[in-house]
């Protein structure tokens, strides 16, 4: 067997499931392993507990090479909204966001904004698609907006954004403020383009909540103020009373304590394997998956709004029947897991769904008839 072969063999959820943008199952890697840690933690022994310590260095070392950074720039965080509260409460000025992102973003960016005394300003532009492209970007920027914070893959439609294409729309002198939540694992890009980067484990990653992480450029810690900088993040080296020391120079002046040790071993881990079999190689997988799905809507006559350029996509197919509802109740019935959500239904496998889950899928499109497709 193949190394990608060997990663494709640890994907053991129940046929069906195709809702990984929402929550991924934990590998069994992930799983064996934080067992063995907490057996560890429950020793008590202070050699014991420093192991399961170690994570923390081993999951800054892992990201910083998907995020094409150091392990120096990388901050562990509980989720990605946190490490996003991190960058926006600490700008000034007017800051491009979509209204159509997750609340991750824009509602903290809102959050930050009403905290900061008309220091910061969200400029929200809802483009007509829902799509943050380098023309609905260009669109706003003036001399007063100092960043963008946008989704890498966006939640709804599965657009990829284009970093290269925004990183020149923004100029040297702008931030790019990126959640890869729904790309870091599965999408090989530029991150370096990017001067901040938030991702998070519980999806594509295989290593449930609890798991965030970001990567702070140079650049990026000159502009932003560490003001929710905690005990973890200031110049004092170990316990410190009777003082109060300013921010770290580095990334870490934007964490607030230690975080729980096995969730950093989760995502240690659940990195790791990513690391061990290569984005690249995933991320030909999973268009193997996301080509065979476009091809079952087309096959039933069920229109797709994601996109279908491998460029512009990640591991989203987002399916507009006429009759969403419906649609959605025959794939539950199935035993499909999916999202549904208004008038779309989100599909979302991974490089590891297996054909039984992709015939299930077919089989449930294929008997619900075409009358859910046609207006009444």
């Amino acid at each position: 067997m193949t190394v990608i072969d060997d990663y494709l063999a640890t994907f053991d959820a129940e046929p069906g499931y195709l809702n990984w943008a929402a929550f991924g199952p934990l590998s069994p890697t992930v799983r064996a392993e934080v067992f063995a840690d907490a057996d560890l933690l429950g020793s008590g022994r202070p050699t014991s507990i420093g192991l399961v310590w170690e994570r923390v260095e081993q999951a800054k070392t892992l990201a910083a090479q998907l995020l094409a950074g150091e392990a120096s720039e990388v901050t562990l965080h509980p989720s990605s909204t946190h490490a996003l509260m991190q960058a926006l409460y600490g700008l000034d000025g007017e800051v491009v966001a979509s209204t159509a992102e997750f609340p991750s973003v824009s509602l903290t960016l809102q959050r930050a904004a009403q905290a900061s005394h008309g220091e910061l300003a969200p400029r929200w532009i809802t483009p007509e698609d829902g799509r943050v492209t380098p023309d609905a970007v260009a669109a706003v920027i003036d001399d007063d907006v100092t960043a963008l914070a946008v989704s890498h893959v966006d939640f709804r439609t599965g657009y990829r954004a284009d970093l290269a294409a925004l990183r020149e729309v923004l100029g040297p002198d702008r931030l790019l403020i990126l959640d890869a939540v729904q790309s870091i694992g599965i999408v090989e890009d530029d991150y370096a383009l990017a001067d901040v980067v938030v991702g998070h484990g519980y999806k594509w990653l295989r290593a449930g909540r609890g798991t965030g992480f970001a990567r702070f450029s140079d650049f990026a810690r000159e502009r932003i103020e560490p003001v929710l900088s905690g005990i973890t993040g200031t110049t004092a080296d170990g316990l410190f009373v009777d003082e109060l020391p300013e921010p770290a120079a580095s990334a870490q002046a934007f964490t607030v304590s230690n975080l729980d040790p096995l969730a950093t071993a989760r995502l240690a881990v659940g990195l790791r394997d990513v690391h061990d079999v290569g984005v690249a190689a995933i991320e030909t997988a999973l268009a193997a998956q996301v080509d065979g799905i476009l091809e079952i809507a087309d096959r039933h006559g069920i229109p797709v709004v994601s996109p279908r350029a491998p460029s512009r996509r990640a591991g989203i197919v987002t399916l507009a029947p006429e009759a969403p509802g419906r649609v959605a109740a025959a794939l539950a019935n199935a035993g499909l897991v999916v999202t549904a959500r208004g008038a779309t239904v989100r599909i979302a496998p991974h490089a590891g769904t297996d054909a039984e889950t992709v015939r299930m899928l077919d089989e449930a499109l294929a008997g619900s008839g075409n009358e859910m497709f046609i207006s009444a």
